[in-house]
């Protein structure tokens, strides 16, 4: 069996020698044995973990997620580790996508005030006239780009359930009311503009939720001095979906 030290173990992992000791006292590796000086020997069974460890990381689970996982991850069978692996990547991606659409509907709010924060302020002090206090719309010059990139080699297929279907084709149908144009762009995108009249929270809204039931789509949502934009991206062979759900550049 192959053993290593600790400073192996680190340059293998990418891992510090003291988040290696911290993990070990959490419970997520331990060494194999030790030496007769105490030093620690790991194998090849611990940078197997650490490999999972630094994924799992990297995916945004919390060190109490990887420790349960880690006790899934001890078995002999991969299949039950990757089911719930995959519920808590499922969820940290409905959480993620709930909170850009927030943060996409406060930039905006941001842009408001920014450009009325802009403008000469009033002679004397503050009251309910001045850009201080003043939260009623104003145009929002700074560009802010949402981008929801499609999932690599996902299915050319919806998950929305099909009693569902209407309902989001109808919400579709409502947004795309206000659209004022439809451009292909170089990189063979759709391009969708929107009149000032669109609601962007809702729009946001609406591309997280479908690029959680079609995640062959790509959503680059915009704002900036051209206005309000949506481009989407999709395999060529998603080519007549994207035609029918958005329309056709003209």
């Amino acid at each position: 069996m192959s053993t290593f030290t600790i400073g192996q173990v680190s340059e293998r992992s990418g891992f510090s020698a003291s988040a290696l000791r911290y993990y070990e006292e959490r419970g997520l590796i331990a060494p194999a044995t030790r030496t007769d000086a105490g030093y620690r020997l790991y194998d090849d069974h611990a940078l197997s973990r650490l490999a999972f460890v630094a994924r799992a990381k990297q995916l945004g689970c919390s060190l109490s997620e990887i420790t349960d996982l880690l006790s899934v991850w001890d078995g002999a069978r991969c299949g039950p580790v990757q089911r719930r692996f995959h519920d808590l990547v499922t969820d940290k991606l409905q959480s993620t996508q709930e909170q850009i659409t927030g943060l996409i509907a406060f930039a905006s709010e941001l842009q408001t005030a920014a450009a009325r924060l802009d403008a000469p302020p009033i002679d004397g002090p503050c009251n309910s006239d001045c850009a201080c206090l003043a939260d009623d719309d104003a145009p929002a010059p700074i560009p802010v780009m949402l981008s929801v990139p499609a999932v690599s080699g996902a299915p050319i297929a919806c998950t929305l359930q099909t009693d569902a279907m209407p309902e989001r084709i109808v919400h579709w149908q409502t947004m795309l009311t206000n659209v004022r144009a439809r451009v292909a762009t170089p990189d063979g995108r759709l391009r969708i503009e929107f009149d000032g009249d669109v609601d962007l929270g809702e729009l946001a809204r609406l591309v997280a939720a479908e690029q959680q039931c079609c995640s062959f789509f790509a959503f680059i949502l915009t704002i900036d001095g051209r206005g309000i934009a949506l481009e989407i991206g999709a395999p060529d062979e998603a080519t007549e979906i994207v035609g029918a759900v958005f329309g056709k550049a003209s």
